[in-house]
Protein backbone atom coordinates (compact mmCIF):
# COMPACT_ATOMS: atom_id res chain seq x y z
CA UNK A 1 0.00 0.00 0.00
CA UNK A 2 1.47 3.31 -1.11
CA UNK A 3 1.31 6.33 1.24
CA UNK A 4 2.84 9.18 -0.82
CA UNK A 5 1.83 11.91 1.64
CA UNK A 6 3.90 10.39 4.43
CA UNK A 7 7.52 11.33 5.07
CA UNK A 8 9.71 14.23 3.89
CA UNK A 9 12.89 14.49 1.92
CA UNK A 10 16.20 15.51 3.47
CA UNK A 11 16.94 19.20 2.82
CA UNK A 12 20.53 18.47 1.87
CA UNK A 13 20.81 18.82 -1.90
CA UNK A 14 23.19 15.89 -2.25
CA UNK A 15 20.96 13.54 -0.20
CA UNK A 16 17.19 14.04 -0.75
CA UNK A 17 16.47 10.85 1.20
CA UNK A 18 12.77 10.18 1.74
CA UNK A 19 11.56 10.45 5.30
CA UNK A 20 9.64 7.16 5.43
CA UNK A 21 12.92 5.28 5.50
CA UNK A 22 14.37 7.27 8.42
CA UNK A 23 13.25 9.35 11.36
CA UNK A 24 13.10 12.96 10.07
CA UNK A 25 14.63 15.58 12.35
CA UNK A 26 14.37 19.37 12.25
CA UNK A 27 17.37 21.64 12.77
CA UNK A 28 16.77 23.98 15.69
CA UNK A 29 18.70 26.80 13.99
CA UNK A 30 17.44 26.91 10.38
CA UNK A 31 14.21 24.82 10.92
CA UNK A 32 14.91 22.53 7.95
CA UNK A 33 14.38 18.73 7.82
CA UNK A 34 17.48 16.54 7.66
CA UNK A 35 18.33 12.88 8.00
CA UNK A 36 20.50 11.42 10.70
CA UNK A 37 23.62 11.88 8.56
CA UNK A 38 23.10 15.64 7.96
CA UNK A 39 21.40 16.82 11.14
CA UNK A 40 24.53 18.39 12.61
CA UNK A 41 25.42 22.02 11.87
CA UNK A 42 28.70 21.13 10.21
CA UNK A 43 27.27 18.40 7.93
CA UNK A 44 24.59 20.58 6.35
CA UNK A 45 26.60 23.84 6.62
CA UNK A 46 23.95 25.59 8.67
CA UNK A 47 23.93 29.36 8.06
CA UNK A 48 22.07 30.08 11.32
CA UNK A 49 24.31 28.13 13.67
CA UNK A 50 25.69 31.34 15.23
CA UNK A 51 22.31 31.86 16.90
CA UNK A 52 22.87 28.73 18.95
CA UNK A 53 26.51 29.38 19.67
CA UNK A 54 26.50 30.45 23.33
CA UNK A 55 30.25 30.71 23.67
CA UNK A 56 31.47 34.07 24.96
CA UNK A 57 33.96 35.71 22.57
CA UNK A 58 37.31 36.84 23.93
CA UNK A 59 39.16 39.97 22.85
CA UNK A 60 42.30 38.94 20.94
CA UNK A 61 44.26 41.92 22.32
CA UNK A 62 43.45 42.05 26.04
CA UNK A 63 41.97 38.51 26.52
CA UNK A 64 38.86 39.86 28.29
CA UNK A 65 35.50 38.06 27.74
CA UNK A 66 33.00 40.24 25.91
CA UNK A 67 29.32 39.66 26.77
CA UNK A 68 26.93 39.56 23.83
CA UNK A 69 23.21 39.00 23.48
CA UNK A 70 21.75 35.96 21.80
CA UNK A 71 21.58 36.49 18.05
CA UNK A 72 24.27 39.19 17.86
CA UNK A 73 27.35 38.81 15.70
CA UNK A 74 30.45 38.31 17.87
CA UNK A 75 32.73 40.09 15.40
CA UNK A 76 30.76 43.32 15.66
CA UNK A 77 30.85 43.37 19.47
CA UNK A 78 34.56 42.55 19.55
CA UNK A 79 35.25 45.41 17.12
CA UNK A 80 33.27 47.86 19.27
CA UNK A 81 35.17 46.70 22.35
CA UNK A 82 38.53 47.31 20.64
CA UNK A 83 37.44 50.79 19.50
CA UNK A 84 36.14 51.94 22.90
CA UNK A 85 37.03 49.86 25.96
CA UNK A 86 40.10 47.76 25.14
CA UNK A 87 43.05 48.44 27.48
CA UNK A 88 45.79 47.04 25.27
CA UNK A 89 48.53 49.25 23.85
CA UNK A 90 47.62 48.82 20.15
CA UNK A 91 44.00 49.72 20.82
CA UNK A 92 44.94 52.77 22.89
CA UNK A 93 47.31 54.03 20.20
CA UNK A 94 44.53 53.66 17.66
CA UNK A 95 42.08 55.42 19.98
CA UNK A 96 44.31 58.50 20.25
CA UNK A 97 43.54 59.27 16.62
CA UNK A 98 39.83 59.64 17.39
CA UNK A 99 40.03 62.53 19.88
CA UNK A 100 37.15 64.75 18.70
CA UNK A 101 34.20 63.75 20.88
CA UNK A 102 30.65 64.63 19.92
CA UNK A 103 29.12 67.43 22.04
CA UNK A 104 25.60 66.03 21.88
CA UNK A 105 24.46 64.55 25.17
CA UNK A 106 24.50 60.76 25.25
CA UNK A 107 26.60 60.36 22.09
CA UNK A 108 30.01 58.73 22.59
CA UNK A 109 31.11 58.81 18.97
CA UNK A 110 34.56 60.26 18.22
CA UNK A 111 35.91 61.45 14.89
CA UNK A 112 39.40 61.88 13.45
CA UNK A 113 38.74 65.51 12.45
CA UNK A 114 36.75 68.33 14.00
CA UNK A 115 33.25 68.80 12.61
CA UNK A 116 32.16 72.23 13.89
CA UNK A 117 28.61 73.55 13.71
CA UNK A 118 28.34 76.85 11.85
CA UNK A 119 25.89 78.30 14.38
CA UNK A 120 26.94 77.20 17.87
CA UNK A 121 30.59 76.47 16.92
CA UNK A 122 30.69 73.19 18.89
CA UNK A 123 32.21 69.91 17.76
CA UNK A 124 29.91 67.05 16.70
CA UNK A 125 30.18 63.68 15.00
CA UNK A 126 29.17 63.10 11.40
CA UNK A 127 25.77 61.83 12.49
CA UNK A 128 24.89 64.96 14.51
CA UNK A 129 26.74 67.60 12.48
CA UNK A 130 23.60 69.32 11.15
CA UNK A 131 21.84 71.87 13.42
CA UNK A 132 18.57 69.92 13.30
CA UNK A 133 20.30 66.70 14.38
CA UNK A 134 21.78 68.13 17.60
CA UNK A 135 18.94 70.59 18.40
CA UNK A 136 21.15 73.64 17.87
CA UNK A 137 20.08 76.51 20.13
CA UNK A 138 21.60 79.92 19.38
CA UNK A 139 20.44 83.30 20.65
CA UNK A 140 19.76 85.67 17.78
CA UNK A 141 21.58 85.63 14.46
CA UNK A 142 24.30 82.98 14.22
CA UNK A 143 27.87 84.29 13.93
CA UNK A 144 30.35 83.25 11.29
CA UNK A 145 33.81 81.92 12.11
CA UNK A 146 35.41 85.36 11.77
CA UNK A 147 32.73 86.96 13.92
CA UNK A 148 33.12 84.30 16.60
CA UNK A 149 36.90 84.81 16.65
CA UNK A 150 36.46 88.59 16.91
CA UNK A 151 33.98 88.19 19.75
CA UNK A 152 36.34 85.94 21.71
CA UNK A 153 39.20 88.43 21.27
CA UNK A 154 36.95 91.27 22.38
CA UNK A 155 35.93 89.42 25.52
CA UNK A 156 39.60 88.93 26.38
CA UNK A 157 40.36 92.63 25.81
CA UNK A 158 37.36 93.71 27.90
CA UNK A 159 38.43 91.55 30.84
CA UNK A 160 41.97 93.00 30.62
CA UNK A 161 40.61 96.58 30.48
CA UNK A 162 38.30 96.01 33.43
CA UNK A 163 41.12 94.61 35.57
CA UNK A 164 43.44 97.53 34.71
CA UNK A 165 40.73 100.12 35.46
CA UNK A 166 39.95 98.53 38.83
CA UNK A 167 43.65 98.57 39.77
CA UNK A 168 44.10 102.24 38.76
CA UNK A 169 40.89 103.59 40.32
CA UNK A 170 42.22 103.89 43.95
CA UNK A 171 44.95 106.28 42.78
CA UNK A 172 42.39 108.61 41.23
CA UNK A 173 40.39 108.99 44.42
CA UNK A 174 43.27 110.28 46.58
CA UNK A 175 42.54 113.71 48.13
CA UNK A 176 44.79 116.59 47.13
CA UNK A 177 47.10 118.06 49.75
CA UNK A 178 46.02 121.59 48.88
CA UNK A 179 42.41 121.16 49.85
CA UNK A 180 39.35 119.64 48.29
CA UNK A 181 38.54 120.97 44.85
CA UNK A 182 41.54 123.37 44.57
CA UNK A 183 44.98 123.10 42.99
CA UNK A 184 47.82 125.61 43.27
CA UNK A 185 48.20 127.96 40.31
CA UNK A 186 51.04 130.49 40.08
CA UNK A 187 50.64 133.89 38.48
CA UNK A 188 53.70 136.00 37.61
CA UNK A 189 51.78 139.26 37.17
CA UNK A 190 53.59 142.05 39.17
CA UNK A 191 55.74 139.40 40.92
CA UNK A 192 52.85 138.29 43.10
CA UNK A 193 51.84 134.69 43.49
CA UNK A 194 48.42 133.58 44.49
CA UNK A 195 46.29 130.46 44.42
CA UNK A 196 43.62 130.14 41.81
CA UNK A 197 40.73 127.77 42.59
CA UNK A 198 40.28 125.23 39.87
CA UNK A 199 37.65 122.53 39.81
CA UNK A 200 39.02 119.04 39.37
CA UNK A 201 36.73 116.29 38.20
CA UNK A 202 38.03 112.85 39.14
CA UNK A 203 36.25 109.99 37.43
CA UNK A 204 35.02 107.39 39.85
CA UNK A 205 35.64 103.72 39.38
CA UNK A 206 31.93 103.15 38.97
CA UNK A 207 31.71 105.46 35.92
CA UNK A 208 34.63 103.84 34.12
CA UNK A 209 33.16 101.89 31.21
CA UNK A 210 35.45 99.61 29.23
CA UNK A 211 35.87 100.50 25.58
CA UNK A 212 34.59 97.11 24.52
CA UNK A 213 31.68 96.83 26.93
CA UNK A 214 29.15 97.74 24.25
CA UNK A 215 31.14 96.18 21.42
CA UNK A 216 28.52 93.81 20.06
CA UNK A 217 25.43 95.97 20.65
CA UNK A 218 24.09 97.48 17.44
CA UNK A 219 27.00 96.33 15.25
CA UNK A 220 27.04 93.96 12.32
CA UNK A 221 29.56 91.16 11.95
CA UNK A 222 31.80 93.17 9.59
CA UNK A 223 31.78 96.21 11.88
CA UNK A 224 32.52 94.05 14.91
CA UNK A 225 35.42 92.36 13.12
CA UNK A 226 36.84 95.71 11.94
CA UNK A 227 36.65 97.20 15.41
CA UNK A 228 38.28 94.15 16.98
CA UNK A 229 41.16 94.36 14.47
CA UNK A 230 41.63 98.06 15.24
CA UNK A 231 41.79 97.36 18.97
CA UNK A 232 44.30 94.55 18.42
CA UNK A 233 46.52 96.82 16.30
CA UNK A 234 46.28 99.58 18.91
CA UNK A 235 47.47 97.20 21.62
CA UNK A 236 50.36 95.89 19.52
CA UNK A 237 51.77 99.36 18.75
CA UNK A 238 54.91 100.30 20.77
CA UNK A 239 54.70 103.08 23.31
CA UNK A 240 55.95 106.50 22.05
CA UNK A 241 59.40 107.58 23.15
CA UNK A 242 59.44 110.24 25.91
CA UNK A 243 60.10 113.80 24.66
CA UNK A 244 62.71 116.01 26.29
CA UNK A 245 61.92 119.51 27.47
CA UNK A 246 63.84 122.59 26.32
CA UNK A 247 65.79 122.79 29.59
CA UNK A 248 66.92 119.18 29.36
CA UNK A 249 68.01 119.64 25.72
CA UNK A 250 70.03 122.76 26.66
CA UNK A 251 71.64 121.01 29.60
CA UNK A 252 72.58 118.02 27.44
CA UNK A 253 74.10 120.32 24.77
CA UNK A 254 76.20 122.23 27.33
CA UNK A 255 77.44 118.97 28.83
CA UNK A 256 78.52 117.73 25.40
CA UNK A 257 80.37 121.00 24.64
CA UNK A 258 82.15 120.86 27.99
CA UNK A 259 83.36 117.35 27.27
CA UNK A 260 84.69 118.41 23.86
CA UNK A 261 86.54 121.44 25.35
CA UNK A 262 88.13 119.26 28.03
CA UNK A 263 89.28 116.77 25.43
CA UNK A 264 90.89 119.61 23.39
CA UNK A 265 92.80 120.95 26.42
CA UNK A 266 93.97 117.51 27.39
CA UNK A 267 95.22 116.89 23.85
CA UNK A 268 97.27 120.12 23.85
Amino acid sequence: MELPHLGEHCSEKTCKRLGKYFLPMKCDACDDIFCKDHITYANHHCTSSYKKDVQVPVCPLCNIPIPIKRGEMPDIKVGEHIDRDCKSDPAQRKRKIFTNKCSRGGCKQKEMIRVTCGQCHLNYCLKHRHPLDHDCKTDGKPLSKSGNAALSRTQGVSSHTASSSSSSSPGLSRPASYGAGTVPARSHNNGASRRMPTSVSTPSAQNVIPASASFQAGLTEDQALQRALEMSLAESRPAPAPTLSLTEVTRLTLHTLAQEINSVYVGN
